[in-house]
């Protein structure tokens, strides 16, 4: 969750706006494969609702929640994925083409320059635990560790973020049907203790 809410931090209003308007939900049935180890990815994903599986080798090496962000390595890098992401039970999803993603960069300086910044900053917190962690499933399940170590600048928009992901959510609510009503309902109290703010209880 804490990688998504930073993303949001740093974009502007108008980048959030954007990644709603562009992006596809999709509901994942249970046992779905999203991303296949070593097969052609063409999509970058943020988790909205339920728990994705992360295996390297058919070996299960991290389990993946709400706000989770995944395939944004291969984009970067444009090489196939090293693990295999599937469904644990059923999910929903925001996906943004890479076709759709690469022309925004190439147009928009400052959501480009925002959106590299911040896959640095996760791919350096991911290389320094591997200089002392030599497993692939502390690398996926240690990303707060970029922000209960990092310098306080790098926090100013965390909260931020917080309240964009509510609103991207509640931008979200006309297809309400995708979404739990428990989920709804955890979600709105969450934010209502964490900032007082009133959330829409069904999505």
């Amino acid at each position: 969750m804490q990688k998504l809410l930073f993303i949001l931090g740093e974009l502007s209003d108008d980048d959030v706006d954007w990644i709603v308007a562009t992006g596809e939900r999709e509901v994942i049935e249970p046992q779905t494969v999203l991303i296949k180890e070593g097969a052609s990815l063409q999509k970058l994903y943020i988790l909205l609702e339920g728990r994705l599986q992360v295996s390297v080798e058919d070996k299960v090496v991290a389990v993946l929640g709400s706000g989770e962000v995944f395939g944004e390595v291969s984009f970067v890098d444009a090489r196939p994925p090293s693990a295999t992401v599937t469904a644990v039970d059923s999910c929903v999803v925001l996906s943004l083409s890479w076709e759709a993603l690469n022309r925004k960069l190439k147009q928009d300086v400052g959501f480009s320059s925002t959106f590299y910044r911040t896959m640095c900053l996760f791919l350096a917190d991911r290389l320094r635990l591997a200089d002392t962690h030599l497993n692939y499933s502390i690398l996926l399940t240690h990303g707060d560790d970029l922000f209960e170590q990092a310098d306080p600048t790098i926090l100013d928009n965390y909260s931020l973020g917080k309240v964009r992901y509510g609103w991207l959510l509640s931008r979200l609510r006309g297809a309400k049907d995708d979404f739990t009503e428990d989920f709804a309902e955890d979600f709105a109290e969450d934010f209502a203790e964490d900032f007082a703010l009133e959330m829409p209880s069904g999505l």
